[in-house]
């Protein structure tokens, strides 16, 4: 089941989009947004450090959505819009890395 972000924007689901990937001292957990009223979908990858998430939390997308949706809620307007601006422009997904220096809701 989706969690759900209140933003300014409207209600968003949040949901993970693909599997969780490991790499070496990391999991990438890879979100997909998609407003309320289906007008605007997007999606980002996080990696996130082994050392600052318990290792209970690494195997469950869900877990690990549980503790990103606040960050995410808070700092939305930037992460959207740096999100759409990757896509468009990159044409690859936003990835956002949380580790000892930027712990994010870790």
């Amino acid at each position: 089941m989706p969690t759900t972000l209140k933003t300014a924007r409207g209600i968003y689901a949040i949901a993970s989009a693909a599997p969780i990937a490991r790499a070496a001292g990391s999991v990438v957990v890879t979100l997909g947004l998609e407003r309320g009223d289906g007008i605007e979908k997007f999606a980002l990858r996080c990696r996130i450090a082994t050392g600052v998430i318990g290792n209970a939390d690494s195997d469950s997308p869900e877990k690990l959505i549980e503790r990103i949706a606040p960050w995410l809620e808070r700092e939305f307007e930037q992460t959207r819009e740096a999100a759409l601006k990757s896509i468009r422009t990159e044409r690859q997904l936003l990835e956002i890395s949380f580790d000892q220096t930027n712990r994010g809701p870790f």
